[in-house]
């Protein structure tokens, strides 16, 4: 079992890469297929989701070919089964895309019901809604969600909450429906602009992306097209606030500013300097961190893959802080883990209260999911000796050679995958 081991204690200084957005390729591989002409993808992140999805979509018959490590070439036309395999879908939830985009295109698709990060429940029942209102049969056989229709009708939708997942996955089979469809209280997040611009690329016309309110009007058929990703807002707010946890200096290059406003807002609170350029955001942590209050909201408020990373954050803050979760129940896995390593913090249902300590020691932890596992790698790294980090798969899942990019930066860290190793990692550091 892989591990990452870090020696901690090193601000992080110098320049680093973000990759294409892991939520966004998951959208726009599973619409690729909407069409039988080659679509080209660019700026593709080289993490274990997007590689899982693009073997789910390669069973099913479309044509993958892998250019470059981020760029692929899809071809739909030889598919010749709506049904994934249960395999992909335990690995990642996403998976669950492939719903819209063959109903859309087939107006039938057999997916089985998600897997993915252990972060609470995350229930579909928003995309059903969806799917019914376009005028498909929709039920659950032998595990597996079961879509249909003669023909898809566009509809007025209303989303009793915000959910990226039931937006994209709508927009998609909406795309190929008769008629109009509108969406309303969509998600505004940048991956659904991204899924939606990239959908229009390929001859759809949807407009709205971004605002609570989409509509599309449906097209008969999609064709090729070369669309390049967004950067990852997740991936640079991680090392955002590994730049403020080790009192570093980080310039975070090819990122989209906008995009990273409520985490801009949070680490200038609490005491960084952030300075901001076309393309890319430059963190400094040359001064004690003070404590905040933060509550996880939908776009554009503060991002819920972005809460253990400002939660290990204010563990080194002076005073007290407050952490909300307000989207996902089990999202404070990571409490425990931060515990063995000195943090004070005590859990209240939805609510975390942080008691900001002077420093942060080394011990053995374990990723609980894929954000609270690279909470924790930051927490290592601004933490004095040494820090093992089990279960480091989850981290891999999103976050593309994040021990490459950290050491880039003066970590020390290290993947290993034996006691040998990890001996030989405490003799070379010393």
């Amino acid at each position: 079992m892989e591990q990452y081991i870090i020696k901690g204690g090193n601000p992080l200084v110098g320049d680093v890469e973000i990759g294409g957005a892991k939520n966004a390729a998951l959208g726009i591989l599973a619409a690729a297929i909407m069409t039988d002409e080659t679509i080209l993808v660019e700026n593709l992140p080289d993490v274990q989701d997007v590689n899982v999805l693009l073997e789910a979509i390669s069973v099913i018959g479309a044509k993958v070919e892998r250019v470059s490590r981020s760029a692929v070439l899809i071809n739909g036309s030889m598919i010749g089964s709506v049904s994934v395999d249960y395999e992909f879908i335990k690995k990642i939830r996403a998976s669950y895309y492939l719903l819209g985009a063959l109903l859309g295109k087939y107006k039938k698709a057999e997916v089985p019901l998600p897997g993915g990060c252990n972060i609470g429940s995350r229930p579909i029942d928003l995309h059903l809604k969806g799917f019914k209102a376009l005028g498909a049969k929709v039920s659950i056989q032998h595990g597996a969600i079961v879509a249909q229709a003669e023909r898809l009708v566009g509809k007025h939708i209303f989303l009793d909450t915000v959910s990226v997942g039931a937006t994209i996955n709508i927009m998609m089979a909406a795309t190929m429906a008769e008629g109009y469809t509108i969406i309303e209280n969509s998600a505004r997040e940048p991956h659904v602009v991204d899924v939606a611009n990239f959908l229009n690329s390929m001859g759809a016309n949807i407009k709205g992306a971004g605002t609570d309110v989409i509509r599309i009007r449906g097209v008969e058929k999609l064709h090729k097209t070369e669309y390049s990703i967004i950067p990852d807002q997740i991936e640079a707010g991680t090392f955002m606030f590994a730049a403020a946890a080790t009192k570093g200096d980080v310039m975070v290059r090819n990122v989209i500013p906008k995009h990273l406003e409520a985490t801009t807002a949070k680490l200038i609170e609490i005491g960084c300097e952030v300075e901001e350029f076309d393309d890319a955001v430059r963190v400094v942590a040359s001064k004690q961190l003070r404590n905040t209050n933060v509550k996880t909201l939908p776009y554009p408020g503060y991002p819920t893959d972005m809460q253990p990373q400002i939660g290990v954050t204010l563990a080194l803050a002076t005073g007290t802080s407050i952490v909300t979760e307000s989207i996902f129940e089990n999202r404070f896995k990571y409490v425990d883990e931060l515990a063995r390593m000195g943090a004070t913090v005590k859990v209240e249902g939805n609510t975390a209260v942080i008691y900001g300590v002077d420093k942060l020691t080394g011990a053995q932890v374990s990723a609980p999911d894929l954000r609270a596992g690279a909470a924790l790698v930051i927490a290592g790294l601004a933490a004095e000796g040494i820090t093992i980090v089990d279960d480091i798969v989850y981290i891999q899942r999103g976050y593309e050679c994040f021990e490459d990019k950290l050491r880039g930066l003066g970590a020390e860290i290290e993947k290993v995958s034996s006691e040998k190793e990890i001996q030989k990692f405490k003799l070379r550091v010393g």
